[in-house]
């Protein structure tokens, strides 16, 4: 029994992860080409190992000829004469193994052996380490902060390093090195010198990641993130629904004492979220989705995917959000573009028709005549969040009027 090589193969399976009938392989392949080295041929040379002892034996195969003058190749031919003395059986046109002596081997094909067996095991490791990060592609995963190259982060992702790229980073947020971070995996590419992996600190998923991560229930499916709209480093809105009539889908998220959405935010750097619920009615979905906000009324065109709301006029303000911001999320959230105006404004507004969807009860109807339930708004919004609201239909800055909100009013959603 070989136990040096058995004790070097445990301990390489074991750091790693490399199995060991890949090393075995490894190993013939460069016993191979040591024989190739040392001989100028291995066609008939074979290397057998017993993976239960690790012994190996290296042989060729040669043919058997008469004389020794008939001998033509050392390597591939061999006298009646020599080959009976290693089988007395032996006869003329057998083909009979002979051992090789590995320690016989010059100092070249020696090292040419060991640089196989190296090369192998790093290609092996190599795709071990690609392979554990191309699972974790599109999930959360912890890296401590290495150096800054140029504008962009070297994360220390444990076995490898991640890029955050400048584009993926949030902006205004200082990150120091030896920071222990939480980022999302964008790719996992192989590269010669090992994984290439994209991280990122501004797609939504990573906020969606860290709610499954941090909510039992949305881990287990009783709770469902219906939809999400993020503007990295200022806020988010998230939908969520309970497929459980007894579990309250936003109380879930937030948390006792808001214990669980504020352990996300301080992940976040203080990013702002908004929890609200979902709901298959539109009209109802877009008075959630503009929370904080109290809403009038809403008329949705599930056809258009277009969405006509009446806020109270000191309530206007809070409805767009500074910059905007509130309206778009709502808009990406939903996946409606939305026209907010303030009961003043709708009232004077030709073509709106205000008066034709409300009553005493401030009910609204789409245009095929269902009613929603659009009183006024429950402020169901944890506050923290952000989205992408150009590809909603708003241009940055302006509310769906295309009027600069700081123009009619300047009141962010917190009502700062």
């Amino acid at each position: 029994m070989n136990k040096e090589l058995m004790e070097a193969l445990d301990v390489l399976e074991k750091e790693k992860e490399i199995s060991k009938e890949t090393l075995f392989e490894a190993i013939e392949n460069s016993l191979l080409t040591a024989c190739r080295n040392h001989f100028g041929k291995a066609d008939n040379v074979k290397v057998e190992i017993d993976r239960d002892t690790c012994d190996f034996l290296v042989y060729a195969e040669k043919e058997v000829v008469a004389t020794a003058e008939e001998v033509e190749d050392d390597c591939l031919q061999i006298s009646l004469e020599d080959a009976q003395q290693i089988s007395k059986k032996a006869s003329v046109g057998d083909v009979i193994h002979v051992e090789i002596k590995s320690k016989e081997f010059g100092r070249i094909a020696t090292q040419n052996a060991k640089n196989v067996i190296l090369q192998k095991i790093r290609e092996e490791e190599r795709n071990v380490i690609y392979n554990q990060y191309h699972m974790k592609e599109r999930d959360v995963i912890t890296g401590v902060v290495q150096r800054f190259i140029g504008s962009n982060i070297s994360i220390n992702l444990g076995k490898a390093d991640g890029i955050l790229t400048e584009k993926e980073q949030v902006k205004g947020e200082y990150i120091r090195p030896t920071e222990r971070i939480k980022v999302f995996v964008l790719e996992v590419k192989d590269a010669p010198k090992g994984p290439h992996i994209l991280v990122s600190r501004t797609h939504p998923d990573l906020v969606k990641r860290l709610f499954e991560e941090e909510v039992t229930e949305i881990k287990d499916g009783t709770v469902e993130i219906k939809s999400i709209a993020r503007e990295a480093g200022s806020r988010t809105k998230i939908a969520v629904w309970s497929n459980n009539p007894n579990v309250d889908a936003v109380g879930a998220c937030v948390g006792m004492n808001g214990a669980r959405v504020n352990a996300i935010v301080e992940e976040l750097r203080g990013e702002k979220i908004d929890i609200v619920n979902w709901d298959e009615n539109p009209g109802n979905l877009i008075q959630n989705a503009l929370s904080p906000a109290k809403v009038v009324a809403v008329f949705a065109d599930p056809e258009e995917r277009t969405a006509k709301v009446v806020v109270p006029d000191y309530q206007l303000s809070l409805a767009i959000g500074k910059v905007g911001l509130n309206a778009k999320l709502a808009a990406k959230l939903t996946g409606y573009k939305i026209d907010i105006k303030s009961e003043t404004q709708a009232k004077d507004a030709p073509g709106f028709r205000y008066e034709d969807y409300l009553d005493d009860d401030y009910e609204g109807y789409d245009e095929e005549g269902y009613e929603g339930e659009v009183g006024y708004a429950e402020e169901n919004g944890v506050e923290d969040g952000t989205g992408y609201a150009e590809e909603a239909g708003y241009e940055a800055g302006y509310d769906v009027d295309g009027t600069a909100p700081d123009e009619e009013a300047g009141a962010d959603s917190d009502g700062e």
